[in-house]
């Protein structure tokens, strides 16, 4: 997750209450996603961005998981991310996301 990023999840945190807050992940493969997913829950581990030491503990998902396809309309998904379930190792990704949410979800 880039160091804009960060400084944008942050702030939004700040303003709305962690609590109230879910990042969606769109990240192609499972490494990166669990890196902005640990980001966002325990704080950035390349200790280069402003979440560095920040453990907020947000809901993330990734937007290929069935809790987020779910909340979609089902043509703007078929339409905007269906295919690029068909070349992403969804398991892994899900894998990763359920690892991280266990560990350093707080809401």
């Amino acid at each position: 997750m880039d160091l804009e990023n960060q400084r944008r999840v942050k702030e939004f945190a700040e303003q709305v209450g962690p609590e109230n807050l879910v990042v969606i992940i769109g990240a192609g493969e499972a490494g990166a996603s669990a890196l902005a997913a640990e980001t966002v829950t325990a704080g950035d581990p390349t200790y280069a961005g402003p979440l560095t030491g920040v453990s907020l503990g947000l809901k993330v998902y990734h937007v290929c998981e069935d809790e987020m396809k779910a909340e979609f309309d089902e043509a703007i998904y078929e339409d905007q991310v269906s295919m690029m379930e068909m070349v992403i190792d969804l398991d892994e990704i899900v894998e990763q996301m359920e690892s991280i949410r266990s560990q350093f979800t707080k809401y």
